[in-house]
């Protein structure tokens, strides 16, 4: 059978080519260990990789789902002098201040404040919600879009910004991440508790209710689910 981006994320067992294994150590839980491969890779991974920040920079994040709310959390640990999240649901607004965003904005309160920053990460996959980003940048700033939206969605922006401006923008697939390389680096954040990812885990659900699960996400409730399986003792073994 054709497998999405040949993860078998809902399988029991999966074949898997030896280059699209990633180690981590005895130590990190299996529900982290996902999230290091998806979430963490996409959202954290096209912050340092494509947007490229430092402690220096001023960033943003428009849409607080599993992949923004992991640029988050990867911006705060790289010690960036300020991150603003942007997102039209207030209880994630309330999450991100909970969690260390220096502020958090709807976006038409972001656009109100003229927010101007270094590097927007884009991660709602949504016409609009790119359009918001692309208005949040500074002088020479870089937007980073990570999000999917529907086949034929267009949005509109102005031209002459990005040169008047000297501003940039990047797509990113994955977090341009080489995975061999940066899940370590994620997984060594996390070790050393600058990355807690535990707070992106809002459910644990089991595969019987995977319907459920989908429902949730597409009603954008909560942060990230994470599908657990009961090994057979046999398999413990």
């Amino acid at each position: 059978m054709a497998h999405h981006l040949g993860v078998s994320g809902f399988a029991t067992y999966a074949v898997v080519d030896h280059r699209s294994v990633v180690p981590v150590g005895a130590d990190v839980p299996p529900t982290i260990a996902a999230l290091l491969g998806c979430a963490v890779l996409t959202g954290g991974g096209a912050l340092l990789n494509a947007g490229r920040i430092t402690s220096e920079s001023s960033v943003a994040i428009v849409g607080l789902g599993g992949v923004g709310m992991a640029g988050l959390l990867a911006a705060l640990a790289t010690g960036c002098r300020s991150v603003i999240a942007v997102d039209a649901q207030e209880s994630k607004l309330d999450l991100a201040r909970q969690w260390g965003a220096t502020a958090a904005y709807t976006p038409e309160e972001a656009l109100e404040r003229s927010v101007a920053v270094d590097v927007v990460l884009e991660a709602a996959g949504h016409p609009r919600a790119f359009e918001t980003a692309f208005r949040l940048l500074g002088l020479g700033g870089t937007l980073v879009t990570v999000g999917l939206p529907a086949p034929g969605a267009v949005s509109s922006i102005e031209p002459l910004r990005l040169t008047a401006k000297a501003q940039s923008i990047v797509g990113s697939y994955l977090g341009s991440a080489v995975p061999q390389r940066d899940i370590p680096v994620f997984e060594q954040l996390w070790r050393e508790g600058k990355l807690p990812l535990e707070r992106l885990v809002s459910r644990q659900i089991s595969l019987d209710e995977i319907n459920e699960g989908m429902d949730a996400l597409a009603s954008g409730s909560g942060i990230r689910q994470v599908i657990t399986f009961e090994s057979t003792e046999s398999e413990r073994k």
